[in-house]
């Protein structure tokens, strides 16, 4: 398959949108997106103009700033900053930043809501069509490589390992040496999983061009629609986490991927159920003796 260099549109809540596209925006559009993500309900109060000033631009970048996001003109942007403004309503010292601080009850407060709302989020704009693509062409693959670096890498690892689990050939791979000479390998048919909270990991971007190269479905799995991964990628299915000070790039973004992981091993479990489930059973009972017996005494 030839790999789309068009990004998918952001898609899901409002201001799920507006983190999305974040690292693509011009510089003065972002400062209109850090306003309106830092006070949602208090931009939805503002006249265009007081926006504008508030974010130190024009009108005229504010207009851009909701055209990029989906939404068309400014008075339709107050209205969905005031409607999720009402459903969120979140207690500040749960939904705010980890703080140096923080008691550790506090932090097992914050770190839960901000797992609980990285899954929600996710399945709230996670493109169903494009999973479907991505389960149907994995359950048919003869091999599908994961390339994944850092706490990605376990995300590529625990995918590979349900794959193997249901007879699907599958490999994660973290080094780029061993992840482009067995991109090299692969052909039409094959799939090559991209995984990339950013998008911007270099090394995964290259080994998935090098399988878009020889002919493989890329998939791209990463929290920004418009980053490089993703525009490298057939098929890109994408995240919404909220990363900050404590949490950048390895908690909340990896609660998030193995959430799509396991909806893509379902998925495929299912086209291929009676051999999954037999699969299952088998490496089940492989590993059944292993288990230890609760004491009796």
């Amino acid at each position: 398959m030839t790999s789309s260099m068009t990004s998918p549109e952001p898609t899901g809540p409002l201001l799920v949108r507006v983190r999305a596209v974040m690292p693509a925006l011009a510089p003065a559009e972002q400062r209109v997106a850090n306003a309106v993500l830092a006070d949602p309900g208090g931009v939805a109060a503002m006249t265009i103009s007081e926006l504008a000033e508030v974010a130190s631009t024009s009108e005229t970048t504010v207009i851009r700033f909701c055209k990029q996001i989906g939404v068309p003109g400014y008075p339709q942007l107050r209205l969905q900053l005031a409607a999720q403004s009402a459903t969120d309503n979140v207690r500040p010292e749960v939904g705010g930043d980890i703080e140096p601080g923080d008691t550790l009850a506090d932090v097992v407060g914050k770190v839960a809501f901000a797992d609980e709302r990285a899954v929600r989020e996710t399945a709230q704009q996670l493109d169903v069509d494009s999973l479907a693509a991505v389960v149907a062409a994995v359950a048919k693959a003869p091999r599908v490589d994961i390339y994944g670096l850092g706490a990605s890498a376990f995300v590529a690892l625990d995918l590979q390992q349900k794959l193997h689990r249901i007879r699907r050939v599958a490999f994660a791979w973290s080094d780029v040496h061993v992840a482009l000479t067995s991109a090299a390998l692969l052909s039409d048919g094959d799939v090559a999983v991209g995984i990339s909270h950013t998008g911007t990991t270099a090394e995964v971007v290259e080994a998935l061009e090098e399988a878009a190269k020889r002919g493989a479905t890329t998939v791209a799995v990463t929290n920004f629609p418009r980053s490089p991964l993703a525009k490298t990628a057939d098929l890109v299915l994408t995240t919404a986490a909220r990363e900050t000070t404590y949490r950048s790039g390895a908690m909340s973004s990896r609660i998030a991927q193995l959430m799509v992981v396991d909806c893509v091993f379902i998925g495929v479990a299912q086209q291929v159920l009676p051999d999954a489930r037999k699969a299952l059973e088998t490496t089940y009972s492989a590993v059944r003796g292993h288990h230890l017996k609760p004491d009796s005494h």
